[in-house]
């Protein structure tokens, strides 16, 4: 199942796509309540057509978005980074989510954005104090991602906070559900087009941290709720470490593909 964000009226709503409809399952904070029985009343769901339909990403406002650095090995190379025992974790806030096609404006100070094509996992159910397998059971669905990162910002200190919540900078495709996914160890190729050319081909085989294991730290420390989001990392190709640097400026587009999940395409615009 394909699930998207939409808004009717001022209504937020979690939304299935059946061809060229969408089926409103659930208001988004209803949803989140309980996805397993949303989707059970998928077939008495209001209908509304998808063309036109005035998208959202489809998580809840009160969601965490726990993101994860330097978690592919190749890119943890590039970036000439020593090997870490335990992943780096740094969070965005919901506000910096947009769905596919939202224009990205480059914030005033940076010579442009970063791309990190990225894959976002969906928390279904609570995770709290899980072992590996019970986490990554609690996963929803998966969706490409986009972590753009505004590197001025974010070399300012050793937080990341900041470079990471630009205004705009969290693309968010639709996401799939886990069974049409399967496990990320299996392997699923990850690919960042800009213009059309290939700036990152990677799979998540390299990944340093599986996500069940990531799943299973955090929960030691904070409970993980449904509609909460973690970002798996990037792999190597992203622009800050090429010689010379190349970021996206205004009229660039940038695309993350994910096989078996989907793509996210974002313009990118000058500074507002």
């Amino acid at each position: 199942m394909r699930l998207v964000g939409v808004f009717r009226g001022s209504r937020r709503y979690v939304a299935a796509r059946d061809g060229d409809d969408l089926v409103l399952l659930r208001e988004v904070v209803e949803f989140w309540s309980d996805p397993r029985a949303a989707f059970a009343s998928a077939g008495t769901a209001e209908r509304i057509p998808a063309q036109g339909a005035k998208l959202s990403h489809p998580v809840p406002d009160s969601a965490r978005i726990i993101c994860l650095g330097l978690n592919y090995r190749a890119h943890s190379d590039e970036g000439k980074f020593a090997p870490l025992d335990y992943p780096t974790i740094f969070g965005r806030w919901t506000a910096s989510l947009v769905t596919d096609g939202v224009a990205v404006p480059v914030p005033i100070d940076e010579a442009g954005l970063d791309w990190e094509g990225e894959i976002a996992a969906v928390v279904g159910s609570p995770i709290f104090r899980a072992d590996a397998e019970s986490a990554r059971a609690a996963v929803l669905g998966y969706a490409p991602f986009n972590d753009l990162s505004a590197r001025r910002a974010q070399k300012l200190t050793a937080q990341w906070t900041l470079g990471k919540n630009s205004d705009l900078s969290g693309p968010m495709g639709d996401f799939v559900t886990a069974d049409e996914v399967g496990d990320l160890r299996d392997g699923l190729q990850l690919r960042t087009l800009v213009n059309g050319a290939v700036m990152q081909d990677g799979n998540t085989r390299d990944m340093i941290f599986e996500l069940g294991d990531v799943l299973a730290l955090i929960s030691r420390t904070m409970t993980l709720n449904p509609g909460d989001v973690i970002v798996t990392g990037t792999p190597e190709g992203v622009g800050y470490v090429r010689m010379p640097p190349i970021f996206l400026s205004a009229g660039d587009s940038v695309t993350i593909e994910v096989e078996k999940i989907g793509s996210v395409t974002t313009p990118i615009v000058g500074a507002l």
